[in-house]
């Protein structure tokens, strides 16, 4: 039976809908597989370029930093392994990301980006310079220290903003036990140690290079470079005209009642604690010195006291009275006042005198533990004579104008007589260097 032409055509265009309808159904879920293949593949790629659960740097707040300045480190590093492997299993690249800097308070102070101070880097061909035996007694009690009081000096175990490049203590810890390692078996051999072999040194550790971060608009390029010293000076077990100006030790129950947190240096220095002052007894007189000596004392930290009955004792700052060191301020006008203890080497970093770390000249630096991080190997790198000098040292010392300084290291260059023997010493020596830190891969 035939159809009429208007029932036919009814059909065939009913037909052709229903085709377009399933061609587009086709499409749609075609698009839809894709689509989360894509997103599937997109979440792998993720997963092996960024630690697992990751948290965005945006979560963090400014005003959770304040209250906590650790918290970037908990939260941007806390799943971070000592390798840092990723889920493909291969070694993470650096992570940058901002640091908080704190103070000797460890409060908040501002922020910076880990890129910013810390980049790649590679020694040039030049010998590294350092006394074997020196370096190989820091290196050790450095680590002796990380061995000892851990539990007790919470401050050693944060990775500082070196957190940033994905460098973890336990990484230090491997620097320092690797270096000890090297210089027992070639001081063993009588040789010269690798570890001046700069392709030695960029073979096994990451060399990282360290720009000075100190204000966005400084324009320094290079660490600046200071010196340190331990001098000897006249002094006298009893006051004298000449010798005139005291340093005091605390007594053992002293750091308990924390009464010498209340006066200045220039209180002390007025006589509180001589016979006939309020604070009589309280303490006890190590040494009177002139005061341009107890000034040099405080500001190197140790002293080597001649007496004039022919005896000779170094000292050491142990604890101050709590009071900032103000930068720009003279010496003889800073509040900030030092008590000593008597000490049977140069003394570098600790949280008490009994555990301050002992220290050579020419391979230690004093600098921002808190920031920086103790234990830390640096090199220098600078110009003598139109030729480019390489000088290894390890971080193991600190001080007031180093918390927080991320642009500046003090060089501990040995012991003198006077001022006029250090200043012609250290003519010899870089006011701005290329610095580098060295860790073991």
């Amino acid at each position: 039976m035939s159809l009429p032409l208007s029932q036919k055509l009814r059909l065939t265009v009913t037909f052709a809908a229903l085709l377009l309808v399933g061609l587009a159904n086709s499409y749609l879920y075609t698009h839809s597989k894709n689509k989360q293949l894509a997103q599937h593949l997109a979440a792998q790629n993720v997963s092996k370029t960024q630690p697992e659960n990751f948290v965005p740097q945006q979560q963090i707040t400014l005003a959770s930093e304040q209250d906590n300045p650790f918290i970037v480190q908990q939260i941007s590093y806390k799943n971070l392994s000592k390798q840092n492997t990723f889920s493909s299993g291969q070694k993470s690249a650096p992570v940058s990301t901002y640091y908080q800097v704190i103070d000797e308070l460890r409060k908040y102070k501002f922020s910076v980006q880990g890129s910013q101070v810390f980049t790649p880097g590679k020694l040039p061909t030049t010998k590294v310079g350092f006394n074997q035996a020196d370096l190989l007694t820091v290196l050790s009690n450095t680590r002796k220290y990380f061995q000892d009081y851990t539990s007790q000096d919470p401050d050693i175990k944060r990775t500082g903003i070196l957190g940033t490049q994905g460098v973890t203590v336990q990484d230090i810890l491997k620097t320092l036990d690797f270096m000890i390692a090297v210089l027992q078996e070639d001081i063993a051999k009588n040789r010269a140690t690798r570890l001046q072999d700069p392709n030695f040194i960029n073979t096994h550790f990451r060399v990282i290079k360290w720009s000075p971060y100190n204000s966005p608009n400084s324009g320094q390029q290079r660490l600046r470079i200071t010196k340190y010293a331990v001098f000897t000076h006249p002094g006298s077990h009893k006051k004298t005209s000449t010798f005139n100006t005291p340093i005091y030790s605390l007594k053992a129950n002293s750091t308990n009642e924390k009464f010498y947190t209340k006066y200045t240096k220039q209180q002390v220095l007025s006589g509180i604690y001589e016979p006939g002052g309020k604070e009589f007894g309280k303490v006890e007189p190590l040494a009177y010195l002139t005061r341009t000596g107890l000034e040099e004392a405080l500001m190197e930290g140790t002293i080597l006291v001649n007496f004039t009955d022919g005896s000779k004792a170094l000292f050491n700052v142990d604890r101050n009275n709590e009071m900032p060191y103000i930068r720009g301020l003279t010496g003889t006008a800073q509040k900030r006042y030092w008590y000593f203890r008597q000490v049977d080497a140069i003394k570098g970093y600790g949280y008490k005198i009994d555990a301050k770390i002992s220290i050579k000249p020419g391979v230690t630096f004093a600098g921002d533990v808190l920031n920086i991080g103790l234990g830390r190997v640096i090199v220098l790198e600078h110009t003598k004579g139109g030729r480019k000098q390489l000088q290894l040292g390890v971080l193991a010392d600190t001080g007031g104008a180093f918390l927080p300084n991320l642009h500046q290291l003090d060089f501990l260059a040995g012991v003198f007589q006077n001022r006029k023997d250090f200043d012609q010493h250290i003519r010899q020596l870089p006011e701005y260097a290329t610095a580098y830190i060295l860790v073991k891969k």
